[in-house]
């Protein structure tokens, strides 16, 4: 039987709001790191979220769904993607372009079913700059499997 829309509101919102105040607090208490240059690329993320466990029958969103989806996210996501693997919302190559379009932090690209606008990251020049040298670094060493046609693309 399918859960109540209580039950749904509850395993949707319930497990990340109780989360978010746990992580927040040893940050409180850390002192204030002096403000970086505004040319500095942006800082890794200090943990990768875990994926939240989806309603029986209900569609499974990725790690960062609802969190900031720019370069270091996608970094986080390309490296555990396993391009021989099917493609999920959990296993996608978040710099794969379908159609001229990048996809959101499930994978899922503008005009697809559950497509959701991300939340983005500054942008600047040097920040461009950046993360066009580490897609040019990707993309001189793929990872192995990495081929039109394969399982975990959606070329």
């Amino acid at each position: 039987a399918a859960p109540s829309f209580e039950e749904y509101l509850k395993s949707r919102g319930g497990a990340p709001a109780a989360a978010a105040p746990a992580a927040a607090a040893p940050a409180a208490a850390a002192p204030a790191a002096p403000a970086a240059p505004a040319a500095a690329a942006p800082a890794a993320p200090a943990a990768v979220p875990a994926a939240v466990a989806a309603a029986p029958g209900a569609f499974q969103y990725g790690i960062y769904d609802d969190q900031m989806w720019d370069h270091d996210s996608k970094k986080v996501v390309y490296g555990q993607w396993d391009p021989t693997a099917p493609r999920t919302p959990l296993n996608f190559n978040p710099f794969e372009t379908f159609l001229g379009n990048s996809p959101d932090a499930s994978g899922i690209y503008p005009g697809e079913q559950r497509y959701k606008d991300p939340k983005r990251g500054d942008v600047s020049y040097a920040i461009m700059m950046a993360e066009k040298a580490d897609l040019e670094a990707m993309k001189a060493s793929p990872k192995a499997g990495d081929v039109p046609g394969a399982p975990g693309c959606k070329n």
